[in-house]
């Protein structure tokens, strides 16, 4: 396997600060937006995004939540091995609001189809935004788009791209997998 890392140390964090700003561009104080991670890896970036729209932002009310896919899946009842559950955690409320759906990778659109399902089980949104770390394009199975994008990586279907997080995973790095 060949590694080829696409996102590290400062730029990792300039890109978390950048993505903030395009938010803030679109959601001024955030007083109609909330912010859901989608489980299980999205919530280390919507946490991440969350702190850093409080230091630029203090006086806003920043709504944040976990979101839990897991039997909203179209592979669901497909696999071997049964998916064990997240946990949701939305202790707001999403109905009329502007929401935005945060993941670290985006490649078939599936989860983000599932999510959309399962957020409406909190309510029926204003709008509903996409923003992801990666964008792995050229392997849409559904007509999915991010409105927000930490990188690009253009990827064939036997490449794996992967997040590490320092809450989890010791440090902040992007790596695209290459058999070789």
């Amino acid at each position: 396997m060949q590694n080829l890392t696409l996102l590290d140390g400062p730029k990792f964090q300039i890109t978390i600060q950048r993505l903030c700003r395009q938010l803030i561009e679109n959601h001024n104080n955030f007083s109609d937006s909330v912010i859901l991670g989608i489980q299980p890896r999205g919530p280390f970036l919507a946490k991440r995004i969350e702190a850093e729209l409080k230091k630029t932002l203090p006086e806003a009310a920043i709504f944040s939540g976990d979101l839990d896919i897991t039997f909203y899946r179209d592979d669901f009842r497909r696999r071997e091995n049964p998916l064990v559950p997240n946990q949701t955690r939305i202790d707001f409320i999403i109905e009329n609001k502007k929401v935005i759906l945060v993941d670290d990778v985006l490649w078939t659109g599936r989860t983000i189809r599932a999510a959309m399902d399962a957020m409406l089980a909190f309510g029926r949104p204003q709008k509903v935004e996409l923003l992801v770390l990666v964008d792995r394009r050229y392997s849409r199975h559904l007509p999915i788009e991010p409105d927000y994008i930490g990188i690009q990586v253009d990827s064939v279907a036997s490449q794996k791209v992967i997040v590490s997080w320092k809450e989890a995973d010791e440090a902040d790095k992007v790596v695209l997998l290459s058999e070789k």
